[in-house]
Parts: structure tokens; sequence; C-alpha cells
């Protein structure tokens, strides 16, 4: 059984910064294609950005240029970097991988964008 475990949320205040961690088991990570996403209250999960094995990345509008998806493949783990946060950032962040006809999702992390 895939298991995915996310770590770094937080508090933080406008234009600051957090990296969030998800780290998988599995001896094969290097071949997953590995997102997140996140749900704000009371909205639709949305996909915030993906990466594939190859390391070729895709981001949703309202994150392109201010976060940074990245994995490495020796520790299992793939990265969010989260710069110039928003108060629209606000949301539970999940780590997400398909694998074998089955979505594999983390218990999510909290970011709370907020002075």
């Amino acid at each position: 059984q895939l298991q995915l475990v996310e770590s770094g949320g937080g508090l933080v205040q406008p234009g600051g910064s957090l990296r969030l961690s998800c780290t998988a088991s599995g001896s094969i990570f290097s071949l997953y294609v590995m997102g997140w996403y996140r749900q704000a209250p009371g909205k639709q999960r949305e996909l915030v950005a993906r990466i594939t094995s190859g390391e070729s990345a895709n981001y949703a509008d309202s994150v392109r240029g201010r976060f940074t998806i990245s994995r490495d493949n020796a520790k299992n783990t793939v990265y969010l970097q989260m710069n110039s946060l928003k108060p629209e950032d606000t949301a539970v962040y999940y780590c997400n991988t398909f694998l074998g006809g089955t979505t594999y999702w983390g218990q999510g992390t909290q970011v709370t964008v907020s002075s």
C-alpha cells in the first residue's frame, strides 16, 4: 500500500514563504507523477502543480511564478516551494499520485496566510 506523508504547513504572513514536503513509500518513486492539490473551505479541491518522472512541471495559473515543484528521487520526496504567499493561498494542501489504477492522497497539511 502506497503511503504519502506531507509536512511543512503552518501560519505565514502575506508575502512570506513556506516549503511543503511529501514523502512516499515504495521503491519506484522515480516513476511516479506527483501532484500537489489544495482545498480551501467551501471550495473544490484544485490542482496546484504537477511534476512528471522526467521532472517536467506544470502549474495552476494562480500560482505560476510564485510556487515551484521539485523532486528528490533519492529521498522519495516531492517539494512545493511557495513564495510571495497570499491570503487566497490559504488551504489544506494534499500530495497526490496515481499508480496502477488507484489515486493516492496524503493526509493533508494546513497552510494559513494571514497577518
